[in-house]
């Protein structure tokens, strides 16, 4: 608020109706600087490199090769279950040898990361480096499964070549 000083006999002062900017300003330099200190605070430190990708999906394959990693660690080839040394002759057996058949890999939600990786070392050892990771598609965060029930390949990757 401002006032002018001059000599008068009674104590009134005369009011100013200009706005006092000060306290504004004082506001806002203290928003800057919360905002300065927090918004590199907010990003995201990892690097990650993901790839985009615009591709269609393709095409399921007559006769799938399902590889399922179960909730007690089991492995099962399609309905039947194969004990971890027998692993890669069972493989061999059910893809006729090729290499090159891509393997969908399906795992129970109730499966550590750290497991997942290891069956997807075995495949590797084995020689097959086509995996596909199976997932049900859900209807809009609904969490339901498509209407048949059928799994689907929710995505691909292939750890090599």
């Amino acid at each position: 608020m401002a006032a002018r000083i001059r000599e008068t006999t009674s104590d009134d002062l005369e009011e100013s109706h200009e706005i006092n900017v000060t306290p504004f300003i004082d506001v806002i330099l203290v928003l800057l600087i919360i905002f300065m200190v927090a918004a590199p605070l907010a990003t995201v430190d990892v690097n990650v490199d993901l790839p985009g990708s615009t591709a269609t999906p393709a095409p399921r394959p007559e006769t799938p090769l399902f590889l399922t990693l179960k909730g007690d660690l089991t492995l099962a080839i399609g309905n039947d279950s194969v004990p971890r040394p027998a692993f890669t002759a069972a493989l061999d057996s059910r893809s006729k040898g090729d290499k090159q058949t891509r393997i969908f890999l399906r795992a129970d939600k109730t499966v550590g990361y750290g497991e997942l990786m290891e069956v997807m070392n075995l495949l590797r050892a084995a020689g097959y480096l086509k995996v596909a990771l199976v997932g049900l598609e859900t209807a809009s965060g609904g969490g339901s499964a498509v209407p048949d029930g059928s799994p689907a390949p929710a995505t691909s990757g292939s750890p090599g070549p």
